[in-house]
C-alpha cells in the first residue's frame, strides 16, 4: 500500500475524524473507501459512454412524452 499526503482545513479534518470515529473506523479507512467509490464511478461513467456509443444506431421511432416515459 502506498502513502499519500493531503492538505485540508484543520476544522474539516477534525470533523472528518470525529465522523469516522463515530462510525468506528479510521479516517484512513474512510478515505480508502471514498477513493474506491470515486474511481469506480469514473469507470462506470466510461462504461456508460461506451455503451451509448455502441447503441447510437438504436432509434425509438419517436419522442416520448414525460408521462409516457414515467408510466409503470
Amino acid at each position: 500500500m502506498k502513502n499519500i499526503t493531503l492538505s485540508a482545513d484543520e476544522d474539516l479534518i477534525e470533523k472528518a475524524r470525529l465522523l469516522a470515529r463515530a462510525q468506528r473506523r479510521t479516517l484512513n479507512a474512510a478515505f480508502r473507501e471514498w477513493l474506491t467509490q470515486f474511481t469506480a464511478s469514473e469507470s462506470n461513467a466510461q462504461s456508460f459512454d461506451t455503451l451509448m456509443k455502441q447503441m447510437r444506431h438504436v432509434k425509438a421511432g419517436r419522442h416520448f412524452t414525460r408521462d409516457e416515459m414515467n408510466e409503470r
